[in-house]
Order: structure tokens, then C-alpha cells, then sequence
């Protein structure tokens, strides 16, 4: 047990040093969950936590959808690529120990048990690349544990803190490949790591690639053969371990060639050089225009110990170049655009093209520790601290260097600078070990010190910068909301729509409901479309989609209650009432498109029924609009005018009175107004899209005036005007209702339905169409089914009772099959070598390890030793 125990104690001060001080930073600054600073800014607060709500609702069985499929989304959508994406580090699921509404807690723990795991590997991972101290191990993970990227990139990102965890793993990995070991264990740390989040496994598994290949390079006594066979090991490991873990990629990779396309992404071209090297320093942030940067820091004691390694004598000219060179090309291969592709897997990311930077400092903290590992002297540490007081200086303008940076850099490097030149004049004196313990205390201090003041130091910056306001998630308001909800839960008869008010982008996953607000990277494009042809608002291209806000469209999608904020409420909302169609209607006939031009006729055709005047608008006598193609084109509006109520154009139709008057400009700037009411409009072509939107009651002349006043050349279309007629809209419910099925239930992937009696025609679901939907009428063989306008319809021939449809993910059954095949070989190999073992191990024959092989020549260090 005690060998064990020190074995674990360097792993274990790391993770406790690194988490302690991420801790004491919140803490001082007040942040979540020591304050009342919120931690949920960007997608943080708008994907994460709102998906990790959902897990939260499937483990304890609360929601009606399953790992195949969110029926709560997007009017539902496929989930697996969701769940792989997003939700996949272990530590995410312990989101199921804690009671819902304390969500952004665990969400929080998911942050800082990776910082904790990962500079644990850390630690370990440098006792395989060099023997030495565990302390000092321990103290330069620490740095890798809280590097640059996980305070500007990972901490917001739950999934991707998997990758400073999967880095060390895979560096073990393809250490135990190195010496040919453990072959059967290295491919479960390969698949281990890919599992938990295989996009920042990928690069892991480069960075790691390279790291290998040097250190075979670099391998004294081992020849050419030696050399590839461990190079072939190694190779299969990672393709069986990526092959154990296949339907996470398989299944995501189908998904996102299915997703709505992202706005394109733009490479801003180079930083500059000083900028790159000024995020050597710890502490600073480059502030809210400042040109992105790798983030690539690890503390003051790191930082001296790599600017040391060229000075180090006691290390080959050709480590020190090697591992110099390594670091120079992982740095220029993050700021050249086809290798920024490579390490993105060949797609350039929307913000940040430098996600993959844990990787370097990762190998920054390997080259310290190989530094401090051949016991660095004084003057080689002396050399060290004046090239980085030369980089300080050199850098001293940079937006990221500040006053914190200063103080890290002379008090921090200062005091690291001190204590190890003290470690290296007192080793070897066996007398003075309590003074050695004395200096390494005082060195272990600093760095968690240093530590906390980098991440307050970051922290309060990023705070400063307007963009990261944080969402409020799970607030009063959040957790009352979530509960109406689900006392007026109704499905699946009909839905309970928690928009268009937003607490986040991900609302229905939030506080439940089924309603139209989806934000994901997998917005399947046919969901986006539909919702858009027919009426929803989308964000960012439609890769955010909306719920309906018009009566129609919620009719269409069967919506029978719904939140609505307050207008100048301060946040408030109150709770709206629809008469909804069934889910599952039954037509004799689906009409053709025809003349489906305006979202009028798109949505009539839909629900079966004309329901809708649609005035063509003219302007009013005296105001200004160019005529353009389908519509005009609205003077520039330079200033807003002291009265609203006066700028902009009139634009005038006629409708019959008692309907509802309607407006849709779906590209259109500004604010529109009519009928007492003023709405805000906030279409940016392509981008964000208006929905139809009311406007109130057309008066008993008829005449329905509508003001749109925007900034800029704005467009109006001729028919931005619809009135329902409430007679009409009921009477075609109560068409779709007398055909509806007799049941209808929806399990967590598939639904059934029992159909009325000479049922004829074609069954259609309020559900968008995606690819994955089998469907079979009366028990008959399942088939694909059409689209009707973007929605899900089963032909039911002449006469049917029954339809039962299900969904299966695409590229679940391939990527399951290629898990098997790696399952097997990885069986057969354990077999074997469980085998030969026994062989070996037979009488007179002496213990081996099956498939060792002597180990390179390691000096041996007793820096800070215990």
C-alpha cells in the first residue's frame, strides 16, 4: 500500500495545487461558485449548460426524448451527435448527483476536475519522458494544468476540458509503445481518451504523434528496427483505440454533413510576432479587439525552466535541439493556415483558429521538466532568466502585457529563479535535506500563488470586455419557469413552447418544453429550412433556430401554450394560449407547391386551408420608398428621430375587420409598428431572420397601417402584410382534429399512432423531416418517409389503422461495426498475449513480461528528491 501511495502523491499535490488555485481566483473575485459572478457567458451559458440540463433530465427520466432523439428541440431533431459532441467527459455526468436547478455546478466541476486530472497525467507522463521528483514533477504540471488555453478557450468549454486530460493519457501511451509494453492498455487509454472528446483527442493525438517520433529519433542504443516496430505499435494502438470510440465520429461526421452550414469563417491572417511571443507571459489578456492569438502560457517557473533548456550542458546538442524544434514548428504550424485546417481536421473554426494550443504548452512543460530534470546550475538558470527578461522587454507593449504580467514576472520569476538555484547549490548534501525541503515548500507556494493571481488576473480582464456577459441559466425566474411548464405539459397531444423568450439559446433544453429554439453545431439544415420557410426566426445563419410566434405556426406545429416576454417588462413574460392541430393529421391528399412565393401561402398549404389576406401595401402619400423587385427599398436613416412615432415610412393595406394583421420582413432592421403595437426587428440578410410576427387587431374600417423604420438602405417586401381570420383558422383546426389519430405516443426515439377507421391518404407529423426516420403502416416493412413542405409524411394507401416510425442515428450501425472489428483484434491480442505468457511461464523457464524490451538509458535526478 505505501508504494502505491507515494506513487499517487506527486499525481495527487498536482491535481490538489492546480484545482486550489483555480478556486482561490474565483473565490477572490467572487465568481461562480464562491460569488455571484456568473460563469456562463457565450456558449457557456447559451449550449453547455443547457445541455447538460438535458442530461440531467434523461438520467433521472424526466424528458420524452432519448440519446437518439430530442423531441423537445427544434420541433425535434437527432441527438446522438449532440450527446457525443457536448456531452461526452465523464465528468460530465455528474450532473446526475446534484438536483437540477444547482445544473451550473456540476457544469463548474466538470472545469475543474479536468485542471485537476489533467496536471495529474501530467505528472505522470513526465516520470516516463525523464525519472525525477515528484514534487517538482508535480509543480510544472500545475503550470500545464492552468496554461493559456485553459483559462481563455477550455474553461468555458466543458467538452474540451476532455483535452488536457486525453494528452497525457495518449502520451503514455505511446511511451508504453516506445518500449514495446502494454500494448492491450495503451489502445484502452487511446480509446479512453477519443471517447471523452474526439475533437481535442485528435489534436492530442498529433501533438503526441510528434513527440514520438522525436523521442525515437532521439533513442540511444536502439536500432532501425527497434525503432519501427515501435513506430508500427504505436500506430496500432491509436488506429484500434480511434476504432473502439468510431460511432462518436461516425455518427457526428454524418450529422454535421447533414447541419446547417455555419457563417464562413474568415482567417485573419498571421499575428504578429511580438503578439505571439508576448503570450509566453502569464497573466495578461489581449482585451476586446485584440487579433487572436495561441494561448499558450504555463507560469513563471515553466517559462524559466524552457528559456534555461538551451543553456543546460548536461543535455546533447541534439535533445536541445530536437525538442526546440518540435516547440518552434507546433508554434508556426498554429499561425500558417493549411496546417490551422490540419489540426481542425480541415475545417477552420469560427472564433478562435487556435484551439488546438494546450498541445504546445503541453510540450513546453515536457522541455521544462527534461530541463530541470538534469539539474539545471546556477548559471545555466542565470542564462535562462535574462532571455526571459529580454522576451519581457521585447514584448512590454503588447496589448496582453499589463501590470499583472509585470508582477509575475519579477516577484513570481524572481522568487522561481531563487529557489531552484538554491535546489541545485544544495544537492548532494544529505546534511542540508531540511533546508532542501525548506526551498521546495517555498518554491510549491509560488507556483500556487502565481497560479491564482494568473487566473484572477485573466479573469478580471475577460470581464471587462462587454461581449462575455454572462446569461443568467438557472435563475428564480429560469427554475419558476421550468416548473409552469411542466404543470401545463401536454404531450404528446400537443406542445408546451417555452419561446420566444429566451433565458439561453437552448431554452427547451433549459426549462423544458417542446419548442422551435435549437443552438448547436448540428442544426440539421432541413430543420432549418423548414422552420424558416415557413415563418420561424433563426440566428447565425440558421445554425440557431426559433419557435413560431404567429398563430398559424403555432397551429401547424401544435402549440398549445407558450411564454411571451412582457413588452418593456424588464425580463418578465407571461404565459400565451393557441389552439393547436394534432400532432399527426391525416389528409386525403397533400396539394402541390404551386405558387407558394410569400410565407402566407407556404404555411396555408401546410395546414390545408386559405386563411389569409394578404393586402398588397402601398406607401403612404408623401413618404419615401424606391420601388424594387417584390417590394421597396426605405430612404437612409442616418440619426434616430426624437419621435419614433413619426420617423420611417407608413406603408397601408386593407383586411377585413376583427383578423389579426401580421407582418413579415424576414431581412428587415429596425422597429415596426402598427395597431399600438412597436416591435423590434432585427434581420441582417442570410444571418438573423425576422419571424411573422402580430401586430394586433385590424379596426372596423379595414384599414391595417404599418411603420417600418430602419437604419440603412432597408427592404420591405410587397406582401409583408397577412390577416388571419380567427373563423377560418379555428374552423381548419377543427378539420385536422376530426381526422386525427384515435392514440398517439411517442417513445424516446420512435412514435406510434392509432388511426380512425378508413384512414386514406397521407399521414404528416409537425415534425421536420431529417435523415434517419423509418417509418411502416399496419406492420408492414419500414420505409423512408417524404416531405411535405419540409415536414414528416407517411403514405397511408387506401386505407390504414396503424403507423409506427422510428429513428435510428445515420452512421450509428458503421461506426458500431468498425467498434467490433476493433474490439475483436484488440480480444485477440490480450489472447494471445495472455497465452504466450503462460507458455513462457512454464517449468524451468525464467519470468518474462510478454513483449518487453530493455528500457532506454534514464540519468537519474535528485532535485527536491523526498
Amino acid at each position: 500500500m505505501r508504494p502505491t501511495i507515494r506513487r499517487l502523491a506527486a499525481p495527487g499535490l498536482a491535481a490538489l495545487l492546480s484545482m486550489a488555485a483555480y478556486c482561490l481566483a474565483l473565490a477572490i473575485h467572487g465568481g461562480y461558485p464562491f460569488g455571484a459572478r456568473s460563469r456562463a457567458i457565450n456558449d457557456l451559458g447559451n449550449q453547455f449548460v443547457p445541455f447538460h440540463a438535458r442530461l440531467w433530465d434523461l438520467i433521472h427520466g424526466h424528458t420524452g426524448g432519448d440519446l437518439f432523439f430530442n423531441w423537445g428541440s427544434g420541433y425535434g431533431v437527432p441527438f446522438l451527435a449532440d450527446f457525443f459532441t457536448y456531452l461526452m467527459n465523464p465528468f460530465s455526468w455528474l450532473v446526475g448527483l446534484f438536483p437540477r436547478h444547482l445544473v451550473d455546478l456540476p457544469v463548474f466541476l466538470v472545469t475543474l476536475f479536468g485542471i485537476g486530472l489533467g496536471a495529474a497525467l501530467m505528472t505522470v507522463l513526465l516520470a516516463r519522458l525523464q525519472p525525477g521528483s515528484g514534487l517538482l514533477r508535480a509543480l510544472l504540471a500545475v503550470g500545464y494544468g492552468l496554461c493559456g488555453w485553459v483559462l481563455n478557450d477550455g474553461y468555458a468549454d466543458p467538452m474540451w476540458m476532455w483535452g488536457p486530460v486525453a494528452l497525457p493519457l495518449i502520451g503514455i501511451a505511446a511511451d508504453w509503445c516506445l518500449h514495446r509494453r502494454r500494448w492491450v492498455a495503451a489502445t484502452l487509454l487511446i480509446a479512453l481518451a477519443w471517447a471523452g472528446n474526439f475533437y481535442t483527442a485528435a489534436m492530442a493525438t498529433l501533438a503526441m504523434g510528434l513527440v514520438l517520433l522525436l523521442r525515437l529519433l532521439l533513442a540511444e542504443r536502439k536500432s532501425v528496427g527497434d525503432r519501427l516496430r515501435s513506430l508500427l505499435r504505436a500506430a496500432g494502438a491509436g488506429l484500434v483505440g480511434i476504432a473502439l470510440a468510431a460511432p462518436a465520429m461516425t455518427v457526428t461526421y454524418r450529422a454535421s454533413k447533414a447541419a446547417q452550414p455555419a457563417p464562413e469563417a474568415v482567417f485573419l491572417g498571421r499575428p504578429a510576432l511580438r503578439d505571439q511571443l508576448a503570450q509566453l507571459l502569464p497573466g495578461g489578456h489581449g482585451g476586446a479587439h485584440a487579433t487572436p492569438v495561441p494561448n499558450v502560457a504555463i507560469g513563471m517557473l515553466g517559462l524559466l525552466l524552457v528559456a534555461t533548456f538551451p543553456f543546460v550542458r548536461a543535455l546533447p546538442l541534439r535533445v536541445r535541439v530536437g525538442w526546440y524544434g518540435l516547440a518552434a514548428g507546433v508554434a508556426v504550424s498554429f499561425v500558417w493556415k493549411p496546417t490551422i485546417l490540419l489540426w481542425h481536421g480541415g475545417a477552420l473554426p469560427n472564433g478562435s483558429p487556435y484551439r488546438a494550443s494546450f498541445v504546445l504548452s503541453a510540450i513546453f512543460v515536457m522541455i521544462a521538466w527534461l530541463t530541470l530534470a538534469h539539474r539545471p546550475r546556477p548559471r545555466e538558470l542565470a542564462a535562462g532568466a535574462t532571455l526571459v527578461a529580454l522576451l519581457a522587454m521585447l514584448c512590454r507593449d503588447r496589448n496582453s502585457v499589463g501590470t499583472a504580467t509585470w508582477i509575475l514576472v519579477v516577484g513570481g520569476g524572481g522568487a522561481a529563479w531563487m529557489a531552484l538555484a538554491a535546489l541545485s547549490s544544495l544537492r548532494g548534501h544529505a546534511a542540508r535535506a531540511r533546508l532542501r525541503t525548506a526551498v521546495a515548500a517555498a518554491l510549491a507556494c509560488t507556483v500556487l500563488l502565481g497560479s491564482a493571481y494568473t487566473v484572477f488576473s485573466v479573469t478580471v480582464q475577460r470581464g471587462k470586455i462587454a461581449w462575455f456577459r454572462p446569461k443568467t441559466t438557472l435563475n428564480d425566474r429560469a427554475v419558476a419557469a421550468h416548473a409552469g411548464l411542466a404543470a401545463r405539459a401536454d404531450w404528446p397531444r400537443s406542445r408546451t413552447d417555452p419561446g420566444p423568450h429566451e433565458f439561453a439559446n437552448n431554452d427547451p433544453l433549459l426549462i423544458g418544453g417542446e419548442g422551435g429554439s435549437y443552438y448547436s453545431s448540428f442544426v440539421p439544415a432541413g430543420t432549418a429550412g423548414t422552420l424558416h420557410g415557413l415563418g420561424a426566426g433563426w440566428y447565425m445563419k440558421g445554425r440557431h433556430t426559433l419557435s413560431f410566434e404567429d398563430p398559424v405556426g403555432r397551429a401547424i406545429m401544435g402549440v398549445s401554450s407558450y411564454l411571451a416576454p412582457v413588452p418593456e417588462g424588464g425580463g418578465r413574460y407571461t404565459t400565451g394560449r393557441a389552439r393547436p392541430a394534432p400532432l399527426l393529421t391525416v389528409r386525403r391528399t397533400l396539394p402541390p407547391a404551386g405558387h407558394t412565393g410569400t410565407v402566407f401561402a407556404r404555411q396555408e398549404r401546410v395546414l390545408g386551408a386559405a386563411v389569409y389576406e394578404v393586402p398588397a401595401l402601398t406607401p403612404r402619400p408623401g413618404d419615401v420608398a424606391v420601388p424594387s423587385r417584390g417590394g421597396w427599398i426605405l430612404p437612409a436613416v442616418r440619426k434616430p428621430a426624437a419621435d419614433p412615432d413619426r420617423a420611417g415610412t407608413v406603408f397601408t393595406g386593407r383586411c377585413t375587420p376583427g383578423s389579426t394583421a401580421v407582418w413579415y420582413a424576414k431581412w428587415f432592421s429596425g422597429h415596426v409598428g402598427g395597431l399600438g403595437s412597436r416591435t423590434r426587428a432585427v434581420g441582417w440578410f442570410e444571418r438573423t431572420a425576422n419571424p411573422v410576427r402580430s401586430l394586433g387587431t385590424v379596426p372596423e374600417d379595414g384599414t391595417v397601417a404599418v411603420r417600418f423604420t430602419g437604419r440603412g438602405h432597408q427592404h420591405v417586401p410587397r406582401y409583408a402584410l397577412g390577416c388571419v381570420s380567427p373563423r377560418k383558422l379555428d374552423a381548419a383546426v377543427d378539420a385536422l382534429r376530426a381526422k386525427g389519430p384515435v392514440a398517439f405516443r411517442t417513445s424516446g426515439h420512435g412514435l406510434t399512432a392509432t388511426l380512425r377507421p378508413g384512414s386514406a391518404g397521407y399521414a404528416v407529423l409537425a415534425v421536420p423531416l431529417t435523415r434517419g426516420w423509418g417509418c411502416s403502416v399496419d406492420g408492414g416493412p419500414s420505409r423512408a418517409p417524404r416531405s411535405f413542405s419540409g415536414l414528416l409524411s407517411v403514405r397511408l394507401g387506401s386505407g390504414a389503422t396503424r403507423l409506427a416510425c422510428s429513428y435510428t442515428p445515420p452512421g450509428l450501425k458503421a461506426g458500431l461495426a468498425v467498434s467490433g472489428a476493433g474490439a475483436l483484434v484488440l480480444t485477440a491480442v490480450a489472447v494471445g498475449a495472455a497465452a504466450r505468457r503462460r507458455r513462457d511461464a512454464g517449468p524451468g523457464a525464467p519470468p518474462v513480461t510478454a513483449g518487453a524490451s530493455p528500457r532506454l538509458h534514464r540519468p537519474n535526478s535528485d532535485i527536491g528528491a523526498h
